[in-house]
């Protein structure tokens, strides 16, 4: 390829003619040649072959005395790690003339490259003085900050900020405040100040969010990831907000989060069933089921709704029963078969069925006091007070007697022994 690309470049030089000896119209062919040059000398740039591509702008400069010819050459000639050619040239053209912003910048860049600093920073400060333009303001900046010297670096930086409040500025501004200078505060106040002022993007607030994590401002953190989210809906901003309302245990909040911004309903369960909505924990699990297949969620549904509230009507039980009888046959999980033989034995529905069913969640289970419980009662509504005395002893022994429901049953069966012994 190289090859094909030198006898192309040396058929080129045949053809080419004078130089110019008038100016050209920037858009204007200065020689019949012209578009080839450029064409190979794009070509050159983009296989990496700058010191080519620098001798074919110069031949194009020559030709031509198109400025942008130069300029593209002194780029070329800095990748090809050339300072001093670039520095060279650029003196000898400054002589002619001096006000060319674009030619000192390149002198500046190759100044730095040979580690003239203190040359550098000096036409660096000619340079912003006569251009007073935002980039040459960092470019100051930066030898300032080169040389360690931040505090004068942070000034220049402040004067290019104000400029047009470009957020690049200011989070340099914020690294050299925060890290380089230890002004902390300074550096979230600047952050703040920008966010509020002119929008919380995403450079600016993540490094403002970045800041508050490392001072474990959890609230600063909260306040800053609750505002971006509002313009970025990420899944990570997501995920970050969620696990600060869970630190903070700021559960309501959280609650409204996730529901206002349609997010993670297995966690919206989850807060649900802690803060006792099973009417809104059972239509939620409906849902879940319904998207996602799992039958575990319309096992919950079910549980949800009988507990949502205190009175259960023929038709509300027969719907919670039907549903834990299709969940059972595709997961017979302990809890579904002790739930559902418990409201049969509760409601007398079908004692014994609802007592062969806690039975076999206790073969899964055999030490669940709540299956015990469970099985306790049914013996009870069999009138086998014995049995469920036992049962219950056993309860009030590894659970204790502090749940109502608990209680209840050990009344009832302490009545049930009439002068017998008493739990």
């Amino acid at each position: 390829m190289l090859k094909l690309f030198v006898t192309l470049f040396l058929t080129a030089t045949l053809f080419i003619g004078c130089a110019p000896k008038e100016p050209i119209a920037p858009n204007a062919k200065a020689f019949e040649e012209e578009d080839t040059y450029i064409v190979y000398a794009l070509y050159a740039q983009q296989h990496g072959a700058h010191e080519t591509a620098a001798q074919m702008y110069g031949k194009l400069f020559e030709k031509s005395g198109k400025r942008e010819y130069l300029y593209e050459r002194e780029v070329s000639l800095l990748r090809a790690k050339k300072p001093e050619v670039v520095i060279t040239e650029t003196r000898a053209f400054l002589q002619e003339t001096p006000d060319d912003i674009k030619l000192r910048r390149f002198e500046i860049a190759g100044l730095l490259l040979e580690d003239e600093v203190n040359i550098a920073k000096a036409r660096a400060l000619e340079l912003v003085a006569l251009s007073k333009a935002q980039n040459d303001y960092v470019l100051v900046a930066n030898i300032y900050s080169r040389q360690k010297r931040y505090d004068t670096a942070l000034k220049y930086l402040e004067s290019a900020y104000a400029i047009n409040y470009d957020e690049e500025i200011l989070d340099k501004m914020s690294i050299l405040l925060y890290v380089n200078l230890n002004r902390k505060k300074e550096a979230i106040a600047h952050l703040e100040s920008h966010s509020r002022l002119h929008g919380c993007s995403e450079r600016i607030c993540l490094r403002l969010g970045g800041y508050y994590s490392e001072q474990n401002n959890v609230d600063g953190m909260l306040s800053t990831y609750l505002r971006l989210y509002d313009t970025y809906h990420t899944q990570t901003l997501a995920d970050h907000i969620v696990k600060i309302y869970n630190y903070k245990k700021d559960y309501i909040k959280l609650e409204i989060f996730l529901k206002e911004n349609d997010l993670n309903d297995a966690l919206l369960l989850q807060l649900y069933v802690k803060s006792e909505k099973y009417k809104e924990a059972s239509v939620l699990a409906l849902k879940l089921y319904k998207t996602e297949g799992d039958i575990s969620y319309l096992g919950q549904s079910a549980i949800f709704d009988y507990e949502s509230t205190t009175k259960h009507d023929k038709k509300s039980l027969e719907s919670v029963i039907a549903r834990l009888e299709k969940v059972i046959r595709e997961n017979d999980a302990p809890l579904y078969l002790n739930y559902l033989g418990y409201l049969m034995i509760e409601h007398d529905i079908d004692v014994e069925e609802g007592i062969v069913f806690v039975q076999e969640a206790l073969k899964q289970e055999p030490d669940s006091a709540y299956y015990i419980d469970s099985l306790a009662w049914g013996y009870y509504k069999l009138n086998r007070c014995s049995d469920a005395y036992k049962l219950m002893k056993k309860v009030k022994n590894d659970i204790g007697s502090d749940d109502k429901e608990v209680q209840a049953h050990i009344k009832a069966i302490n009545k049930c022994n009439k002068g017998k012994k008493q739990l």
